[in-house]
């Protein structure tokens, strides 16, 4: 197995600790795979949840950008990830991008972005 496989297997696992979601493996495996070297940085790969900067980031090129949804929406936007964030846990220091990212996909029902 290698490196990146490894790293959506443990994907999948935190998805069903933290969530107690089976996850689509093939989503996540494109997910992860647009993610590309950041994936292996230990910063790149985490959204910290403290800063607001990184927050407007995720809004702006992974919601808008990427998943071509309406800029107006930002309000649900800061809801939507508000609660992903709750739930994987604001005091827990290691929430995976791609992961994070996941659940977005799942939640805006943009699985077709990813070509699934």
């Amino acid at each position: 197995m290698n490196q990146r496989e490894v790293l959506i297997e443990k994907y999948a696992k935190d998805l069903k600790a933290k969530f107690n979601l089976d996850a689509d493996t093939a989503l996540l495996k494109q997910i992860t795979i647009g993610l590309g070297p950041s994936i292996y940085k230990r910063d790149a790969s985490t959204v910290s949840s403290s800063e607001s900067s990184e927050l407007e980031r995720i809004k702006e090129v992974f919601l808008i950008k990427k998943l071509k949804l309406d800029p107006g929406n930002k309000e649900d936007f800061d809801t939507t990830l508000d609660n992903i964030l709750q739930e994987y846990g604001k005091t827990n220091r290691t929430k995976y991008r791609a992961v994070v990212y996941y659940l977005l996909v799942k939640h805006y029902n943009k699985e077709a972005i990813y070509n699934l």
